[in-house]
């Protein structure tokens, strides 16, 4: 496992790409962009750093205690790396292998 960046969610997105992995295609079944910290069952929506829900995965309005570092002016760049990029729908959080494999159901 790498750690959570903007390169990583990136790559998710390549390797997801046509399914409903990939936030743009999960939209129209319902599922919002969401992350998973395993270790403790935390799940946060996806968020923009002034705390907008984002449609797409950001890793900039994570909370704090997940962030591993940040660049020159402050803004998260990595994530600690068992945080899981995937997506809530109904109350529930799905992986983005889930995602997928629920919308081809």
């Amino acid at each position: 496992m790498q750690t959570l960046t903007p390169k990583r969610l990136r790559q998710e997105n390549r390797a997801f790409a046509g399914t409903s992995g990939v936030s743009a295609n999960a939209a129209a079944q319902r599922f919002r962009p969401a992350f998973r910290d395993p270790e403790t069952g935390r799940v946060e929506n996806s968020r923009f750093e002034d705390g907008r829900p984002a449609p797409v995965h950001m890793i900039c309005g994570l909370p704090e205690e997940w962030v591993i570092e940040r660049d020159p002016d402050g803004h998260a760049v990595a994530i600690k790396e068992q945080i899981e990029s995937g997506f809530v729908r109904g109350g529930e959080f799905y992986t983005r292998e889930e995602a997928a494999g629920l919308a081809k159901a």
